[in-house]
């Protein structure tokens, strides 16, 4: 091998790689520095109330392999927030989305109800392209998180007023009354419009369009999986990443799984289940877009888990499995966090769940 061709060689190794640091605020410092190649796409899958015993149910119920066993990075995260040890959805996804630790019930606000920078208004202003999907309202606790600034959670309106106005490419979910059916009879879908979004209220759009794009199927929180909401949650994720892939500067897109939590809530492991394996089904699509394109990386975390859900043995037979829970609320147990591409391996170890903005920020930074 000649000279020349080595001096080619090092200088592509050094582009492809960089050094990322790290620095976490409210008063805990963890700086990682290594050298890794930076994604030109984030994928956070949100699966709203997921414990390790609901990740444990894809491999005892689902027929085949599941998708979670396709990580080869797998960390912990510790999730109370600034006001409790036990955090809810609203403070659990203002830390994914702003870094800082708040109250819970805060919607994009800090301790001081201050609104902060999220992560989609800052990629926004980079020119990259952001989208969120949801099984619940888009005005529900996690995804309202990434966009809106409010003290409270229940503030649906007020929530909805930051939607024209939040640079977000790509909405789907639920959430149509907080648009049309407004106590003020402000009508924010000719506001969205005028916005330049293309409004979908009927069906999934089969295909992406230039504009923008805000896709609301349900009044309110979409059906369940028992209910026949069917292959919503995959299908809008194909046709975000379809959409926003064509922006050259990369992306960053919310998915959630809503209601995996509100299963827990309801102590009803059917319903839990079916949610659980229909976000697994929905990490099969991010992966396998991950695999063909290279430059995106994949996280999929939770904010908390609900219900202290537990797959028991049925008295002393251990070949039966009975699913069992110990609170109708949220548990203080950690959560998995999954990684796949690059810059995966900064999501090894067990740490504060205010580090995951943080990671990503660093591998946005360019």
């Amino acid at each position: 091998m000649n000279f020349r061709l080595l001096t080619l060689l090092f200088l592509f190794a050094v582009i492809s790689t960089s050094c990322v640091s790290v620095q976490v605020k409210d008063n805990t410092v963890s700086t990682i520095t290594s050298e890794i190649k930076k994604p030109k796409n984030i994928i956070l899958l949100i699966g709203d109330g997921m414990g390790l015993s609901q990740v444990s149910a894809a491999i005892y119920y689902k027929d085949g392999k599941p998708n979670f066993e396709r990580f080869n990075t797998i960390g912990l995260s510790k999730t109370s927030s600034a006001s409790d040890l036990i955090t809810d959805s609203a403070s659990g996804a203002t830390v994914f989305s702003t870094g800082v630790r708040t109250y819970n019930g805060a919607i994009g606000v800090d301790k001081d109800t201050i609104a902060i920078p999220t992560i989609i208004e800052q990629l926004s202003r980079r020119g990259l392209a952001t989208g969120i999907i949801s099984t619940s309202s888009i005005q529900h606790a996690t995804p309202a998180s990434f966009y809106a600034h409010v003290k409270s959670r229940r503030m649906y309106e007020e929530i909805t007023e930051f939607v024209p106005n939040s640079g977000v490419n790509f909405f789907a979910g639920g959430g149509l009354k907080f648009f049309n059916q407004r106590k003020d009879g402000k009508d924010l879908l000719a506001a969205m419009k005028a916005k330049d979004y293309e409004v979908s209220t009927g069906q999934l759009p089969q295909t992406t369009t230039s504009k923008n794009q805000l896709i609301l199927l349900a009044e309110d929180g979409m059906p369940k999986m028992s209910e026949g909401r069917g292959d919503f949650l995959l299908n809008a994720t194909k046709l975000a990443l379809e959409k926003l892939s064509q922006n050259e500067k990369g992306f960053f897109l919310m998915v959630e799984g809503s209601q995996i939590d509100w299963g827990g809530h309801d102590n009803d492991a059917d319903y839990l289940i079916k949610e659980l394996l229909d976000f697994d089904k929905t990490l099969g699509v991010a992966l396998d877009f991950a695999k063909q394109n290279g430059e995106t990386l994949i996280i999929v975390t939770s904010d908390h888990e609900t219900g202290g859900f537990t797959l028991a043995s049925v008295g002393s037979d251990y070949n039966k499995i009975k699913p069992s829970f110990s609170t109708p609320g949220h548990s203080a147990t950690m959560v998995p966090v999954f990684a796949e591409g690059p810059g995966a391996s900064l999501f090894n170890g067990i740490y504060e769940n205010h580090e995951i903005y943080h990671k990503m920020m660093a591998l946005f930074d360019k």
